[in-house]
C-alpha cells in the first residue's frame, strides 16, 4: 500500500485573516492621498504593508524593533527634506500615513489593531482637509464602516466570525448612530474654526489680495471650484466675464497690495455710469478667506441669497467686500450690467495722484523705456488712451510669451534678490504669467503720469451642460489693469489678451477631463469622461448646497421657524444638550424592552396565580425555585408541614392530591390530556377549563388548611 503525503493546509489562520481585512480597510483610507504624497512616500507605504499582508498571510513572525527604528527615522528625514518642515498639512498627512504602515509591522495584540484602527480614522478625517466633495464623503463612509468591522472582529477574540457577520453589526451600530449624527448637524452650534493648519508652501493659482513678483519659478495649476454661477437669461460673452476681486494700488518695487479703504477713495454712487444689458446671476463662492467678493464686473447689486443673511455686502463703486473674510461657502443673487464703470467724476485731481505714484530707485531701464514712447512724435500729446494702445501694440510685437514657467528664480546674476523685477520681465525674460502683464502695464503707465491700478479676480468660466451652471475655478484666477481717462473715467483692459488672445476670448469647452486622470485612461473616450465629470460636479454642486452650505444663519432661521424669537448661540445648545439627552434616554428604553427575559406562557401565568395564593395562605415558599413554583416543589414544602388536627391532615391530603393532578396535567401526553377534556392545543401553552378548576380547587384547600391550622 502507497502511502501519499498530506498536504499542508493553505487556510489562513483567523489572526492572519482579521489583520489582512485591516490592512485592505487601511488602502482605502490612504487611496485618496496617493496623488498627493511624495513618491517615496507612496512606495514605502506599500511596502510596509505588502510586508504584513505577507507575514499576515504566512503566519511568520514580525520584524525586530530596530528596524521599525530606523524605518521610522529616515521617513521623518525624508519628510523634512521634502517639505523642509515637520509641521503643515501635507507634512502632516505624510507623517500619519508613514506611521499606521509602520504599526501595522507590530501589529501583535488587540491594543496594536486599536492603534492601526485610530489612526485609520484619523487618515479618514485628512481626507476632508483636501476635498468635501460627495464622492469622498461616500468613500469615506465605506472606510468607516471597514474599520469598525475591524474593531467589531477585535472584540471578539474567541471562534472565528466572519468579516460578514462583523459588517452587518458595524452598519447596525452606524445605523444606531443616524439620530444621532442628525441631531448634532441640525443644532450643534456653528462656531468658528477652534483650530488651524500651518498653510502649505509653493505658489499656485487662485484669487489673492497680494501680487509678489519674481521668486516664483513656476505657478502650479489648481482645478478645484472657485465658484459656480447661474445665470438667468443669456450669459455674457467670453471676453466680457470678468469677476472683480481685490484692487491692488500700492507697489513697493516688488509686491502690488491694496490700500486701506478710507472715505478720500470712496466712489460715490452718482458717479457710476450704468451701460450695458442687465444681467441677474447667481453665484455660490466657495471661501476664499478675503474680504473682497468676486462679483461679475459691473455689478451694482448683490445680497445674500435667502433665507441667509450673510455674507453682509458692501459696496464701493464696483469693488464689493464684506466685514469679515469669507470662510464659509456663500450664495449670492446679483444684478450687473456688463458696460458700468466708474466715470469721470469718481474722484478729483488730486485723488487720482495716488494712482500714479511709483516708489523709488526700482526698475530705472523700464522707467526709461516708458519716457522714451511718451516723447514720441504721435504720443507726446496723446491721451491716456492712445498710450495704452502703444503698450499693447508693443507687446504684440515683442516676442512676448504667456506662461506659468517664467524661468525666473528671482534672483540677480549674483545670487541676490532681484531688485528690480518689472526690468527684468519686460526688457529680458520676455515671458510670464498675467500678474506679470498687468504689473508691467500699470508701471509703464504711471511711469507716463497715467493713473493705474492692477484688478485680481476670475475670467471666464466652463459651462456644465448636466445643470447648466458656469463653474470658474482656481485656475480661472487672472489679473488684469485699469487706467484713467479723463473723459470716461476707469477703463479696464487686459494685457494678457494682447499675446494670449485664447486666454480671453475663446469660451471654456464644456467640463473638462478629470484632473490627476492617467492619460491611458483619459485617451479611452474623452466625452466619457467628460460626461461623468460633468454629472459628478453637478452632484457635487447639490451636496454643497444642501448639506455643506448649512450655516450658522441656516441654524438661526431653523429656529425662528420653529418659534423663537431671538435665537443664539446658548439656544442651539440647550436644544442640542436636550435633544441628545431624549436619544439617550430613548437609547436606554429600547435597551431595556430588549433585555433577555424568560417568556411567560399562559401556563406560568396561571401558576403564578397559584403561587401567590399558596403563599397568602400562610404556605412557606419552595426553596431554590424561580417563581411560579413548580407544583410538585408545592407539594414537597406541604409535606414537610406539621398537622396535629385530622381535619387539617383531610384537606392537607386532598390540596396534595390536587397538585398532583395539576402536575400530571402539566406534563401529561397530548392524548391523556384530550381525555381529560383539553379543549385547547395539547401542549399545555394555553388555560384550559381543568386546569381553571383545579386552581381554583387547590386555593380553596389552601385556605382552609391556613384557617384550620
Amino acid at each position: 500500500m502507497i502511502s501519499v503525503p498530506r498536504l499542508a493546509s493553505t487556510r489562513v489562520t483567523r489572526e492572519g485573516r482579521d489583520t489582512l481585512w485591516l490592512l485592505a480597510v487601511l488602502a482605502l483610507c490612504i487611496l485618496p492621498h496617493t496623488g498627493r504624497l511624495p513618491l517615496w512616500c507612496t512606495v514605502g507605504t506599500a511596502c510596509a504593508m505588502a510586508w504584513r499582508g505577507h507575514l499576515a498571510w504566512r503566519d511568520g513572525p514580525l520584524p525586530p524593533r530596530w528596524v521599525l527604528m530606523v524605518a521610522l527615522a529616515v521617513s521623518v528625514g525624508l519628510t523634512l527634506m521634502t517639505y523642509q518642515s515637520l509641521f503643515g498639512r501635507q507634512a502632516g498627512v505624510t507623517l500619519v500615513t508613514l506611521l499606521a504602515a509602520l504599526k501595522t509591522l507590530e501589529l501583535r495584540a488587540r491594543r496594536d489593531a486599536f492603534v492601526v484602527t485610530s489612526l485609520g480614522f484619523f487618515l479618514i478625517l485628512t481626507q476632508f482637509l483636501y476635498s468635501q466633495a460627495i464622492g469622498i464623503a461616500a468613500l469615506m463612509l465605506l472606510a468607516t464602516l471597514g474599520l469598525l468591522s475591524a474593531l467589531v472582529l477585535a472584540q471578539r477574540p474567541t471562534g472565528r466570525p466572519s468579516v460578514l457577520v462583523a459588517l452587518g453589526a458595524a452598519a447596525r451600530c452606524m445605523v444606531m448612530g443616524v439620530p444621532v449624527m442628525l441631531a448634532l448637524y441640525l443644532l450643534f452650534p456653528r462656531f468658528g474654526p477652534l483650530w488651524s493648519i500651518p498653510s502649505d508652501g509653493g505658489p499656485r493659482t487662485g484669487l489673492s489680495d497680494r501680487i509678489q513678483l519674481g521668486g516664483v519659478a513656476e505657478l502650479a495649476q489648481d482645478d478645484s471650484v472657485a465658484m459656480r454661477v447661474r445665470f438667468k437669461g443669456a450669459p455674457p460673452l467670453p471676453n466680457q466675464m470678468y469677476f472683480r476681486g481685490p484692487v491692488l494700488d500700492q507697489f513697493d518695487g516688488h509686491s502690488w497690495t491694496a490700500r486701506t479703504p478710507d472715505a478720500r477713495h470712496n466712489v460715490p454712487d452718482d458717479a457710476i455710469v450704468r451701460d450695458g444689458p442687465v444681467i441677474d446671476y447667481q453665484v455660490t463662492i466657495e471661501p476664499t478667506q478675503l474680504k473682497a467678493v468676486p462679483l461679475l464686473e459691473g455689478t451694482l447689486q448683490a445680497a445674500p441669497t435667502p433665507p441667509n443673511t450673510q455674507p453682509q455686502l458692501r459696496r464701493d463703486g464696483l469693488n464689493w467686500r464684506t466685514p469679515r473674510p469669507l470662510s464659509e461657502r456663500s450664495q449670492v443673487n446679483a444684478q450687473a450690467q456688463v458696460g458700468a464703470r466708474a466715470g469721470p467724476l469718481s474722484h478729483d485731481a488730486i485723488t487720482l495722484r495716488d494712482w500714479a505714484e511709483l516708489p523709488r530707485g526700482f526698475n530705472p531701464r523700464t522707467l526709461a523705456w516708458a519716457a522714451e514712447l511718451r516723447n514720441r512724435t504721435d504720443l507726446r500729446q496723446a491721451p491716456a488712451s492712445a498710450l495704452a494702445l502703444a503698450v499693447l501694440a508693443h507687446i504684440r510685437q515683442g516676442d512676448y510669451r504667456y506662461t506659468l514657467s517664467p524661468e525666473s528664480d528671482g534672483q540677480d546674476a549674483q545670487g541676490r534678490p532681484e531688485l528690480h523685477v518689472i526690468d527684468q520681465f519686460w526688457l529680458d525674460r520676455r515671458s510670464g504669467f498675467c500678474e506679470h502683464f498687468a504689473a508691467a502695464f500699470v508701471v509703464i503707465m504711471r511711469a507716463m503720469d497715467v493713473p493705474a491700478r492692477v484688478v485680481t479676480g476670475f475670467q471666464g468660466a466652463e459651462i456644465n451642460p448636466v445643470d447648466g451652471m458656469h463653474v470658474v475655478r482656481n485656475s480661472d484666477a487672472h489679473a488684469w489693469a485699469e487706467f484713467w481717462q479723463d473723459e470716461l473715467g476707469w477703463v479696464r483692459i487686459d494685457p494678457t489678451a494682447a499675446v494670449a488672445p485664447n486666454r480671453i476670448e475663446r469660451p471654456r469647452p464644456a467640463i473638462r477631463n478629470p484632473e490627476r486622470l492617467p492619460a491611458a485612461l483619459s485617451q479611452l473616450d474623452p466625452a466619457l469622461w467628460s460626461g461623468l465629470r460633468a454629472y459628478a460636479d453637478a452632484a457635487n454642486h447639490r451636496w454643497n448646497v444642501w448639506v455643506l452650505q448649512y450655516s450658522r444663519n441656516q441654524q438661526m432661521s431653523l429656529l425662528r421657524d420653529w418659534g423663537f424669537e431671538s435665537p443664539d448661540w446658548t439656544t442651539l445648545l440647550r436644544l442640542c444638550a436636550g435633544l441628545l439627552v431624549a436619544l439617550s434616554l430613548g437609547g436606554v428604553l429600547w435597551l431595556w424592552l430588549r433585555r433577555p427575559r424568560s417568556p411567560r406562557t399562559p401556563w406560568s401565568r396561571a401558576m403564578m396565580k397559584l403561587h401567590r395564593g399558596l403563599q397568602a395562605a400562610g404556605l412557606p415558599a419552595p426553596t431554590g425555585c424561580p417563581a411560579p413554583a413548580p407544583a410538585l416543589a408545592w407539594l414537597k414544602s406541604l409535606r414537610s408541614m406539621e398537622n396535629p388536627g385530622a381535619s387539617a391532615t383531610d384537606t392537607a391530603r386532598s390540596l396534595a392530591q390536587t397538585l398532583q393532578a395539576l402536575d400530571a396535567l402539566r406534563y401529561a401526553h397530548p392524548d391523556a390530556a384530550a381525555n381529560a377534556n383539553d379543549r385547547d392545543t395539547r401542549r399545555g401553552v394555553r388555560h384550559t377549563a381543568h386546569q381553571r378548576q383545579l386552581i381554583r380547587v387547590a386555593l380553596e384547600q389552601a385556605r382552609r388548611l391556613g384557617l384550620g391550622a
